[in-house]
């Protein structure tokens, strides 16, 4: 599926009970691990051990976690909890009915707790045949094998971020933070337009409408 060497792979089941058995979960979310997923496998091990890459400053190994459903989505307050915990990064594959989406978070060194992470993102493929999802393994080191499947994983949502002013490419930590606002400009202008459509009051209204016009303006300049 990810065609990755062999090299890497290590295809071991682990029970989903060593997450919920282990790490702080509470009853909530260890009925979302019981009743949302069918069984989880650590399918690969990337590093500079099993690839012929180079250390990265940043990323040390990425694991492969494929994660089998029961139901066409996956609480992420799931993946949350995992990349807290697990001191590298994780690229996930969930799967349900055949079909694959690929999950991956931007996943930076918590500045609280030693040895955890904190995702300020994540970013995901639509649901896909097997054969379908396919991406590259590109590189030398493993900073830049990590970034790789980010920008193939969010694609649109970062693929504006090519250059900055100065011509440069835009690095990843700033195009991640860029997405960000952008999420959040886009919420906020969809909650305006709700409450426009709503609003009875002529005054109220042209209120709403100048807020929205600076929401989109400050937008544009994201884009």
């Amino acid at each position: 599926m990810l065609s990755l060497p062999q090299s890497t792979e290590f295809n071991k089941r682990i029970p989903k009970q060593k997450f919920y058995d282990n790490l702080s979960v509470t009853p909530e979310l260890k009925r979302v691990f019981v009743e949302q997923i069918s069984v989880i496998y650590w399918r690969n091990k990337l590093a500079t051990s099993t690839l012929n890459v180079g250390q990265g400053e940043n990323v040390i190994e990425l694991e492969v976690f494929e994660i089998k459903l029961n139901q066409p989505s996956l609480d992420i307050r799931v993946l949350q909890l995992i990349d807290k915990e697990i001191p590298y990064h994780i690229l996930y594959l969930l799967e349900y009915d055949g079909e694959y989406q690929a999950w991956i978070g931007y996943k930076e060194s918590s500045l609280v707790k030693e040895n955890t992470f904190k995702v300020n993102s994540y970013y995901h493929t639509e649901w896909l045949p097997q054969e379908s999802i396919s991406l590259r393994l590109d590189g030398l080191t493993m900073d830049a094998v990590y970034e790789g499947f980010i920008r193939q994983i969010a694609w649109r949502r970062l693929e504006v971020e090519e250059e900055s002013t100065s011509g440069e490419r835009i690095g990843l930590k700033e195009a991640v933070e860029r997405d960000d606002k952008r999420q959040k400009l886009l919420k906020q202008i969809a909650a305006i337009e709700n409450k426009v459509n709503l609003e009875k009051q002529f005054n109220k209204k042209v209120k709403l409408n100048t807020e929205l016009k600076a929401l989109r303006k400050e937008l544009e300049g994201l884009k």
